[in-house]
């Protein structure tokens, strides 16, 4: 089992920068790659950005991209989400996740999940 805590949600104005963490522990080499969902109220989760462990290559969604930024620390196993200038249509439930590879979680298919933190944004 692979487990995965997030933390830095919270509550920012509009244009403004939060950075996101996502701790994994456990049977982490079971793992190559790792992203970031998001689910607002009423709607279905979507999918935000993976990177994975070993090139580090990444991939967004197309409404993030140019605003976040997904990184990673080997050593601490742990992935960061850097989002910045944040609109009225992030806020959301951030939810951290870990798969087989990048294309994958993009596409949805996550082996573990987090439980999220929550991101506000105030216009």
């Amino acid at each position: 089992q692979v487990q995965l805590v997030e933390s830095g949600g919270g509550l920012v104005q509009a244009g403004g920068s939060l950075r996101l963490s996502c701790a994994a522990s456990g049977r982490t080499f079971s793992m190559y790659a790792m992203g970031w969902f998001r689910q607002a109220p009423g709607k279905e989760r979507e999918f935000v950005a993976a990177i994975n462990w070993g090139d580090g290559s990444t991939s967004y969604a197309d409404s993030v991209k140019d605003r976040f930024t997904i990184s990673r620390d080997n050593a601490k196993n742990t992935v960061y989400l850097q989002m910045n200038g944040l609109k009225p249509e992030d806020p959301a439930v951030y939810y951290c996740a870990a798969g087989r590879e990048r294309r994958t979680l993009a596409a949805g298919q996550g082996d573990y999940w987090g439980q999220g933190t929550q991101v506000t944004v105030s216009s």
